[in-house]
């Protein structure tokens, strides 16, 4: 059974229909990556499974539940975490404060005064956000808000992290050095489903792909199967 499953996802934002079927799947310990150009859908996939933007018709299961018309909060309580695109970091509050925020959403046993040493196992990966965890995040580079941004992610101790577009626009050493953080993240047991527009990377990284477009699922397979696939990159990811 899949950790997490999307099937058969309609989603509109007013009468544009933008998801038009969309079914994925990740299983348990995968990093999964959906790919393809801007305005493909990858990004309201995410928020559909956030119930951020609702699902008109489908279904969104977390572990065998259906979590479809869950709030949101609820949905990052069965374990689900969420790194935006935009970061989202509040810029008068501390690395540490900011940190802090994540273990609010701490789930199950883990809530139960883990918080410490879940921020610590996050420092862990950045080690720039130790030597930064006083400054506020207005002062924080790029690249810095998107380490703090998956930190604070990683904190919350979820089953599956959702991580939007984490190397868009970062210079070429820390899109490398992400790379390898969530490798490793990944390694040590957390679950991903990435949204990427570096192929790269995509490759990179993940067990398995889904190559969008238009709303709808163009490809899934390894990236071995995607290599031999140029028809694939050169319809839908420009390659």
């Amino acid at each position: 059974m899949s950790l997490l499953s999307v099937e058969a996802v309609h989603t509109y934002y007013g009468e544009a229909h933008i998801l038009q079927g969309v079914s994925l799947s990740v299983g348990d310990g995968e990093v999964v990556t959906m790919i393809g150009r801007n305005g493909a859908g990858k990004t309201t996939t995410l928020l559909s499974i956030m119930g951020i933007a609702r699902a008109r018709r489908g279904v969104v299961r977390m572990g065998g539940e259906d979590i479809t018309q869950l709030e949101t909060h609820e949905i990052v309580r069965r374990g689900i975490g969420w790194v935006p695109e935009e970061r989202r970091v509040l810029p008068n509050l501390t690395v540490l404060e900011n940190l802090r925020l994540g273990t609010m959403a701490m789930r199950g046993a883990a809530a139960g005064g883990d918080g410490d040493r879940r921020l610590e196992e996050a420092l862990e990966y950045f080690p720039r956000l130790r030597e930064r965890i006083a400054q506020k995040g207005r002062f924080l580079s790029g690249g810095e808000q998107q380490m703090l941004a998956i930190a604070r992610g990683l904190v919350a101790h979820p089953r599956i992290m959702l991580v939007d577009e984490p190397t868009e626009g970062l210079a070429p050493l820390l899109v490398q050095s992400l790379t390898e953080i969530l490798r490793e993240i990944n390694r040590r047991g957390t679950t991903i489903l990435l949204v990427e527009q570096t192929l790269e990377v995509a490759m990179a990284l993940s067990h398995r792909l889904y190559v969008m477009d238009q709303g709808r699922i163009q490809f899934e397979g390894t990236p071995d199967a995607l290599r031999r696939d140029p028809s694939i990159q050169q319809r839908f990811l420009s390659v």
